[in-house]
């Protein structure tokens, strides 16, 4: 703003005699002011920024006045949309000012075309002053300013940058509060001094508005920053050296200290061991009834999930044991994702059926799992290892489907297909019945 050329004293009469003219028609008046040679369309940011400073001194115009004011600020920009006004926000706060009068609302709502009605522009027919005395506030509803700036969302900003002085500076039209509201011909008298009770007439407010808009600037009587700014202290040597450390520690006695770990230790060694071999009967017992006696033990076992398949292939008694005492771990995803990942064995199939009578398995790990057994037996070579590999997953899904462990319709097209290609292997036969029967 502080750029804009103030207004010459023949902008300033022009202006403020649309202003003034409340008894002709809307149309008429934005007609004039966009082929009035003194107020030039190069002009209108100019001018729609000293309406916008009379706008915001509630006293300078009268109520007819300030809806004349609104029209000419939307106009200046009306070969583009609204939401291109510079103003826009300075409107859209105005339309959903609480205290504002209903009748300046609602008709900045009609300039904006989102009053409801489907009237267009025939308002602007009217003059001011006919459509103050027209208003009918039963007929308008005001929408709430947040409903309002979605239909404006690309120009609706706040200001990018703002002063440290902004709320401290005086703006140009500073409010009298002697001065009745609209200070017009008919106001109420008011002391100036003892003994004397002047009127403010309509010409000394039309010289004085006239005056205000030819010689005030738009920025404002901001305080000014008199002393200049300190320069920085230069760094010492030893400043960043100067430490204010916190002394206040606190004690954590170690409850674990001296504690009996030899039955930790000896599981871990088992566990160690059952990654390499089968365990002897008497050690699949022991690591059995660590794990029952200590449920916290199998999280200190040495177990990961990337050792695992070889715990299943080894001893698939201990992995399901693990397994079930793991089942509320947050690591319990990567240990069923390395499982149904695994080659496809008679071991992995065991710990898989006993974990599904054991403990209540997600769906998809089940489903995935037997998706990746079918596809394991279509995709092997070796014709015995074949029928061999399909018998064994024809018994476990035979199990799952008697024991209610899955819905035969989630996968009923896949292992329809899968008993359809092995029909020649009895089990298979078999499973295919199995399947007719539940339809």
């Amino acid at each position: 703003m502080s750029s804009i050329r103030r207004l010459s004293g023949e902008e300033s009469l022009s202006l403020y005699s649309l202003l003034k003219a409340e008894q002709r028609p809307l149309h008429d008046i934005l007609s004039e002011f966009n082929s009035n040679s003194s107020l030039s369309r190069s002009r209108h940011f100019t001018l729609s920024s000293y309406l916008l400073m009379l706008l915001q001194g509630n006293k300078v115009l009268t109520t007819t006045q300030r809806l004349i004011a609104f029209a000419l600020l939307l106009e200046a920009y009306s070969s583009q949309s609204p939401a291109s006004n510079p103003f826009i926000s300075f409107i859209l706060n105005a339309a959903c000012h609480e205290e504002s009068e209903k009748v300046e609302r609602a008709f900045i709502l009609k300039l904006l075309g989102v009053d409801g009605s489907n009237s267009g522009k025939e308002f602007l027919k009217q003059s001011a002053s006919e459509y103050v005395k027209g208003f009918d506030q039963s007929l308008h509803d005001f929408p709430p300013l947040d409903q309002l700036q979605q239909q404006f969302p690309d120009k609706v900003h706040q200001e990018p940058y703002r002063s440290l002085f902004k709320d401290g500076s005086v703006k140009n039209v500073v409010p009298d509060p002697d001065v009745p509201f609209n200070c017009d011909a008919d106001s109420p008298e008011f002391d100036l001094h003892p003994g004397t009770k002047p009127k403010i007439g309509s010409g000394d407010k039309d010289e004085a508005v006239v005056g205000l808009l030819s010689n005030r600037s738009l920025e404002g009587l901001s305080p000014r920053w008199i002393r200049p700014i300190p320069p920085r202290l230069p760094i010492l040597d030893g400043e960043l050296v100067w430490l204010n450390p916190d002394d206040n520690h606190e004690l954590m006695w170690d409850y674990g200290m001296c504690v009996d770990t030899s039955r930790g230790a000896a599981v871990r060694d088992l566990i160690a061991k059952a990654l390499k071999g089968a365990l002897a009967p008497a050690q699949q017992e022991q690591v059995l009834v660590e794990l029952a006696n200590d449920p916290k033990l199998v999280y200190h076992c040495g177990l990961t999930p990337r050792k695992l398949p070889e715990l299943v292939e080894n001893n698939p008694l201990i992995a399901v044991d693990v397994l079930t005492k793991l089942i509320n771990s947050p690591e319990i995803a990567e240990y069923f994702t390395v499982l149904v990942n695994m080659d496809m064995s008679l071991h992995s199939m065991e710990v898989v059926n006993r974990l599904t009578t054991a403990v209540e398995l997600p769906s998809e790990f089940i489903h995935m799992y037997i998706t990746n057994c079918i596809s394991s037996c279509v995709n092997i070579k070796d014709k015995y290892m074949q029928n061999r590999l399909v018998r064994l997953v024809c018994v476990f899904l035979q199990s799952l489907i008697r024991n209610n462990i899955i819905n035969v319709k989630d996968l009923f097209i896949e292992v329809q297909a899968f008993c359809i290609e092995f029909s020649r292997i009895r089990e298979a036969a078999a499973l295919f019945r199995l399947l007719k029967s539940l339809e």
